[in-house]
């Protein structure tokens, strides 16, 4: 099982903390925090301060063991920068940009251990509704018939249709706004011109 564990925005450049990622990558956790621990550079106090946390979402979240989990993958993403100025000579501004960065880590176990199987459980089948005249005061409500539909404007009149008829456009509603001819086929462009009145 993996377990993952981030964090964002540190103030420190990417180039400062790949230098103990590089160092730690692979190793497993406790000769990982053991390294971390006697290394003086700047980046390793938040590395070490990530992998525990990782441990700690390990050994809460999963209920894993602390001594069987390793570095899988470390991952040191540049962050925001912020921009800011520094006078120098001659009225001159020269820029500083301060850095920042984001870790990513995933542990992985040593020797996977048995993985709990999720139970599939069967789709349930739709239920179907069927409705019923209701019954008010122990009276049933008797349903309509079609001349009162016809009156409450419910009832739809079904009407065949020909599909092998022609329809004529009588609106002149066709391509173009002329008039779709029965039978006739339009020629697109250079037909638009030779249909054109002659002034």
């Amino acid at each position: 099982m993996l377990v993952k564990a981030k964090a964002k925005f540190i103030k420190m450049s990417p180039k400062k903390i790949r230098l103990v990622a590089d160092l730690v990558r692979g190793e497993e956790t406790d000769k990982a925090l053991s390294l971390l621990r006697f290394n003086q550079k700047a980046g390793a106090k938040p590395v070490a301060k990530l992998i525990n946390s990782a441990i700690a979402n390990a050994v809460n979240n999963f209920e894993l063991k602390k001594d069987n989990l390793y570095i899988k993958e470390i991952r040191v993403d540049e962050g925001s920068v912020l921009k800011r100025w520094m006078p120098k000579a001659h009225g001159r501004a020269t820029p500083i940009r301060k850095r920042s960065s984001h870790i990513s880590l995933i542990l992985g176990e040593i020797k996977e251990g048995d993985e709990k199987k999720v139970k599939k459980t069967k789709a349930e089948k739709p239920v179907k509704l069927t409705v019923k005249p209701k019954e008010e005061d122990g009276v049933k409500i008797k349903e309509k018939s079609k001349k009162e539909e016809e009156k409450d404007g419910l009832h739809i009149e079904k009407v065949n249709i020909d599909r092998n008829k022609k329809i004529i456009d009588i609106t002149r509603e066709g391509r173009h706004g002329h008039a779709k001819i029965e039978g006739g086929s339009h020629k697109g462009f250079a037909g638009r011109i030779f249909r054109r009145k002659s002034g």
